[in-house]
């Protein structure tokens, strides 16, 4: 019991420095914020297919708070933003967004398809909350796009949050079935651990 407690906080941590390590190799970064990465939530989602959505709830969380951290490295203090609205995006475009990428496990006892199914179900939470945010915190820099975007707010957030989240989900789907079709690392998956 204690060994296998040992090896998921050992896999959880590889993971998550693995992600991290990912997360700063950038290959589009948007100006106000959300960046297309090498990967970033591969190791995270793969986490928790294997071990179960405890597990990766808790790793994802982990995930998150270095997220965070990263964000006050690119200056989300400096922002402008108000005491409540820096509170919302700590949640929103952090905590939150980060934290439910430990849900890919959700259906990880269905096979490949489930697994799949998990991947693009959490990343789309992930989008979800980036989109709230831009709804409810980042409405103002529509403003910059011109008259129709500050209308439409919903569009405008739809709009940016989109041109980085939907390429990060197939990249990562992607990256998800080319590993899957690797036997090894598919026979590891189809075995998950408790």
């Amino acid at each position: 019991m204690q060994s296998t407690k040992t090896r998921i906080l050992v896999e959880g941590a590889i993971m998550v420095a693995l992600a991290t390590v990912l997360s700063f190799i950038r290959v589009v970064k948007l100006p106000w914020g959300g960046s297309i990465t090498l990967l970033s939530m591969l190791p995270i989602v793969l986490f928790s297919i294997r071990r179960g959505i405890k597990s990766g709830l808790t790793v994802s969380f982990l995930f998150a708070l270095i997220q965070f951290i990263q964000g006050i490295m690119d200056g989300l203090f400096g922002w402008g933003l108000t005491p409540g609205s820096l509170i919302a995006c700590i949640f929103l475009d952090y905590l939150l967004a980060f934290t439910v990428l430990g849900l890919a496990g959700l259906f990880r006892h269905k096979g490949v398809t489930g697994w799949i199914s998990g991947i693009a179900l959490a990343i789309l939470l992930r989008f979800t909350m980036h989109f709230l945010s831009g709804v409810i915190i980042w409405q103002s820099f529509g403003q910059l796009w011109g008259d129709f975007f500050t209308e439409n707010t919903v569009l405008y957030s739809l709009l940016y949050n989109g041109a980085y989240m939907l390429p990060e989900m197939i990249f990562t789907i992607i990256g998800a079935v080319v590993l899957l079709k690797m036997p090894k690392v598919g026979s590891y998956l189809a075995k998950p651990a408790n």
